[in-house]
């Protein structure tokens, strides 16, 4: 019997306003896509609620969870550096002019903002750039992934959003590496990571070959 072709569901349009990255897709350029232009905002989003005999990461009579923004950082000429709200290194020390290349707009200690924490990255010095490490650190509560429910935006200038959800999870780990953000030359692209450590930014820093020194710091 033939096949009526004109009786079948209509293929749905394909989203322009997101890109999201996922095992499968891992990886997108920004340069193919024309956003690789202006400040790139990376945003870090989570769920903090607590409830009557435990909450997200404490009981209603605790404190809620610290979850921070952070970046690592390589550029071009060899200097590197962490940005994150441990120890006030709120932006990198390799300035063009007066402004740095990345730097967080702040720091929110319970997850209630509805922005956020922001991440800026200034595109306009993308030839500096060499890879971007974006991070998520648990500073204070028992860690929880799965509930946080976690999820990094990626604004550009113009172009689609690219969204890395925190899917996975492993409740004995205190940080999560979430994308890399790196320049070939010829290529900017954003690559999602989603890897869980059992450890600080110095065990991070090892499995990603960055090879900076670490000290302890406070917020």
């Amino acid at each position: 019997m033939p096949i009526d072709y004109t009786k079948r569901a209509p293929t749905p349009p394909v989203s322009l306003s997101k890109v999201s990255l996922t095992k499968s897709t891992p990886t997108v350029s920004l340069t193919k896509q024309g956003s690789a232009t202006g400040v790139l905002r990376v945003n870090l989003n989570w769920n903090q609620q607590a409830a009557s005999g435990g909450g997200l990461f404490r009981k209603k009579s605790a404190p809620g969870v610290d979850l921070d923004l952070g970046c690592l950082y390589e550029y071009t000429d060899g200097s590197k550096g962490v940005v994150q709200a441990l120890g006030g290194m709120f932006e990198d020390y390799h300035t063009f002019g007066d402004e740095p290349i990345c730097r967080l707009d702040g720091d929110d200690r319970s997850g209630a903002n509805s922005q956020g924490e922001n991440l800026l990255v200034d595109l306009r010095h993308r030839d500096a750039i060499r890879r971007i490490l974006v991070f998520a650190f648990i500073y204070e509560g028992v860690p929880n992934w799965a509930a946080a429910d976690g999820v990094v935006t990626v604004f550009p200038a113009s172009g689609p959003q690219i969204e890395v959800r925190l899917d996975e999870a492993d409740d004995q780990a205190i940080t999560c590496a979430i994308a890399m953000i790196e320049n070939t030359g010829n290529d900017l692209s954003v690559r999602r990571e989603i890897r869980y450590i059992r450890g600080g930014q110095d065990v991070l820093d090892a499995l990603y070959g960055w090879g900076m020194q670490w000290s302890p710091g406070s917020k």
